[in-house]
């Protein structure tokens, strides 16, 4: 067999045991909700979820706070990779920046960013703009430190080649300094897209006016359970499509 074959075997392999792990989750809350006598307060029957999740999708009422939340990633991540891939870049042509800033952002990054909502919920109020603040947050540091990986640590002699043979700034960035980091960035740009939509929708949970997090925590307060949980497993699924099309875009970006 093949070295492809053998990758397109393992990996139908896992997807084969995730779906089995999907099945018997769902097969023990079946069980667990119908057999075992647990309140559909605290857990509804599955059954019941999938029908109101049918609903939902059927009346299209997700629709406005659907386009609040993406809204809210597309904006924050748009601004997040732009400042994190120029601020890592310029840090990135100096080695004395690279040993300033990289410690203080990877000092800065392992600080719980959620603790900041309260200020920005204060200094922004309730609505959107907090929440692209906080994501704008959450998502730079790993964007910017990835691009100072990338653009800091190139092999010097690739460099001193490029200069020997009269490379100019231009060039030396485009055909050198870029593809070398191109793989690197592209990992941040991944995990800064992914920590920006879990940040944005944990932040609707807490404190906002609208959104799929908000939706959940509203629909909490009513006490209705089964609607509650079809909005958990629709977010779950966006969350899920959002983060394999970025991987699969990173993927494709990689091998070209």
């Amino acid at each position: 067999m093949s070295a492809a074959g053998k990758r397109r075997r393992s990996k139908l392999a896992s997807r084969g045991v995730q779906a089995a792990f999907v099945i018997i989750l769902v097969g023990m809350w079946y069980i667990g909700t119908t057999y075992f006598r647990i309140s559909p307060i605290l857990l509804p029957n599955p059954v019941a979820v999938f029908d109101e999740l049918m609903d939902v999708l059927r009346t299209g009422e997700y629709i406005p706070d659907l386009k609040v939340t993406l809204g809210e990633l597309a904006v924050a991540f748009s601004i997040s990779a732009s400042a994190g891939i120029t601020l890592g870049y310029l840090i990135s042509r100096s080695q004395y920046s690279i040993r300033v800033f990289e410690p203080l952002f990877a000092g800065i990054y392992s600080v719980p960013i959620i603790l900041f909502l309260p200020l920005y919920i204060l200094f922004f109020g309730l609505g959107p703009a907090s929440k692209i603040a906080l994501g704008v947050t959450t998502s730079f540091f790993p964007i910017v430190l990835n691009t100072i990986a990338g653009f800091g640590y190139v092999d010097r002699i690739f460099v001193l080649s490029a200069r020997s043979m009269g490379a100019s700034e231009f060039q030396l960035f485009r055909w050198v300094l870029l593809p070398a980091a191109f793989p690197i960035i592209l990992t941040g740009l991944r995990i800064g897209f992914t920590v920006a939509l879990l940040s944005i929708l944990g932040s609707e949970t807490i404190a906002s006016l609208a959104g799929l997090g908000h939706r959940i925590v509203h629909l909490a307060e009513g006490m209705d359970t089964a609607r509650m949980f079809a909005y958990i497993a629709f977010a779950v699924a966006i969350a899920l499509f959002l983060n394999m099309a970025v991987s699969s875009l990173e993927a494709k970006a990689r091998r070209q």
